[in-house]
């Protein structure tokens, strides 16, 4: 059970939270926190959060869970502003998207991981992230991915498992590297593509009766290009090894498929496209 949950960044992740959380019956208040008060008001007027406050030290105070869900650009200065206001009974998380620049956020304004630190990242979402796409939930049977250290308190660990898992999510452990390359590849990497493929026809000489004549294949591939661009933004900076190595495997991928289309290689297009529908429909 929650006493206080401080969310720092009440969108559609925090709020999705939130909710879920109320619905469950297992947080008694939930205080947010933003630089936007019009914002954070509407998040009352939803009934995502209980009340709010601009100040960073005064909306930790009490709170004995923590969340910082801002984008990957902003978590540095988050940290910063609470650092020395944090209760002793409060355990801190994230839902950052790349775990090593999170980690090294808070290492760079605490000097060290805090052991009641525990990094984490939930695996869901929708192309909208404002509180107004906030669902109870958007977090059943979808994973969240923990990325403990080894001081991390194991107590600070079952209350953010637990909290996550009330919110009907699966949660699972990764090291650090290894969650941030498989991210870059299932989750930055699609993103990254489709922000590409919509500006590749929208600078094409067709670009008017293209997306006059757009059909449902289009619609699927292009969706997560409505994603809020300052977070990917921030993502791609912030995870830039392991997406660049995602990219370059998938560049020479896609250069491989131009060959055998060059070369009109029919038998190996079959193979490469069986192949591909065969692993999505095994595991998807």
């Amino acid at each position: 059970m929650i006493q206080q949950l401080t969310i720092f960044g009440v969108g559609l992740i925090g709020g999705s939270l939130a909710l879920a959380l109320k619905e469950a019956g297992y947080c008694q208040q939930v205080v947010g926190c933003s630089r936007n008060s019009k914002h954070l008001q509407r998040a009352v007027d939803l009934g995502v959060i209980d009340r709010y406050t601009l100040d960073p030290a005064e909306a930790v105070k009490g709170a004995d869970m923590i969340l910082v869900a801002v984008p990957m650009g902003a978590m540095q200065t988050v940290f910063a502003s609470i650092a020395d206001h944090i209760e002793e009974k409060a355990v801190m998380t994230d839902a950052g998207s790349a775990k090593g620049s999170v980690i090294a956020a808070v290492k760079a304004v605490f000097g060290e991981i805090p052991a009641q630190f525990v990094p984490g990242h939930p695996i869901a979402g929708r192309e909208k992230s404002s509180v107004e796409a906030a669902l109870a939930d958007l977090y059943v049977d979808h994973k969240v991915i923990l990325t403990p250290l080894e001081h991390t308190n194991l107590d600070a660990i079952q209350r953010v498992r637990e909290m996550w898992q009330v919110a009907g999510a699966e949660v699972e452990s990764l090291e650090v590297e290894q969650h941030d390359a498989v991210l870059a590849a299932t989750s930055h990497l699609p993103h990254i593509l489709a922000f590409s493929f919509v500006n590749s026809l929208a600078e094409s000489a067709q670009s008017d009766k293209v997306f006059h004549y757009v059909a449902g294949g289009f619609k699927d591939f292009s969706r997560i290009a409505s994603s809020d661009p300052v977070m990917w933004r921030d993502i791609c900076l912030e995870n830039k090894q392991a997406i660049l190595s995602a990219l370059d495997d998938y560049q020479q991928n896609l250069s491989n498929l131009s060959q055998l289309i060059s070369n009109e290689e029919s038998e190996a297009l079959l193979e490469a496209f069986t192949r591909a529908k065969t692993e999505r429909d095994k595991h998807i």
